[in-house]
């Protein structure tokens, strides 16, 4: 087995085990994953709509089943089963496969987007290439990173969450900025606008308090189109033309 596939195989056994709990502050349970989710729907929407669009990285179905009613046709991929059945149970469309190895042909999507995936995904260069070449020319990618220069990477660095059984370091997690990320893309893709999600927030509770709560929302809905938001965001949204 290669050091990738032993990768892979580490982060499939921490979804399925996180699978089991992956819901239990989203979906209407929690505003912190519930504004982050809106904030990457909302930048993606426009290009969805009446477009084949694939996700990858669908986990449970969350951003798959707000894209769906939007788009022609709309499918999901991920790595782990646990995941997938949840996603399957609300009848979204999903197959199992790897970001760095898309089971789609060429050109079959006119849109891709990946949230919160791609910075567990050691061979960032050649997920961006699949992505890419699943998608026809003309077509837009959404690409998600965690942000180095954010406060949220130094709070993931110094601490890990238990999720489950397991910890946050028990599955691979990267860094990158744009440069990272121009430097990544394959040719005839250009990054087109971004989007800085969790600019000022300091920690996910926070966002539940009955005041303080709506004014971190507000701010942080106001930040995320800013040069500050792009600068400063734990997690910021890259859209990325495909030219050729």
């Amino acid at each position: 087995m290669t050091g990738d596939e032993a990768e892979r195989v580490r982060a499939r056994r921490y979804y399925d085990a996180f699978s089991a709990t992956y819901e239990a502050h989203r979906d209407g349970r929690g505003r912190y994953h519930d504004l982050l989710d809106a904030l990457e729907i909302e930048f993606a929407a426009p290009a969805v709509i009446g477009r084949d669009v694939l996700e990858v990285g669908s986990g449970t179905g969350l951003v798959l089943r707000a894209l769906a009613p939007l788009a022609r046709r709309a499918v999901g991929v991920d790595l782990s089963p646990g995941m997938l059945a949840r996603a399957r149970a609300r009848g979204l469309e999903v197959v199992e496969g790897s970001a760095s190895a898309l089971p789609f042909a060429d050109a079959t999507f006119d849109v891709a987007v990946s949230f919160k995936t791609l910075p567990h995904v050691p061979e960032l260069a050649r997920a961006l290439s699949e992505m890419a070449r699943v998608v026809r020319p003309g077509g837009t990618l959404f690409v998600e990173l965690y942000n180095p220069w954010s406060v949220r990477a130094l709070i993931k660095r110094s601490f890990a969450r238990r999720v489950g059984v397991n910890s946050e370091r028990d599955v691979f997690t990267r860094f990158d900025d744009r440069a990272a990320l121009e430097r990544a893309l394959p040719a005839g893709c250009s990054v087109d606008g971004v989007r800085g999600i969790r600019t000022i927030t300091p920690i996910a509770r926070a966002l539940d308090l009955p005041i303080v709560g709506r004014i971190l929302e507000k701010t942080e809905r106001r930040l995320a189109d800013t040069k500050l938001g792009a600068a400063l965001g734990g997690l910021v949204v890259y859209r990325v033309l495909r030219t050729s």
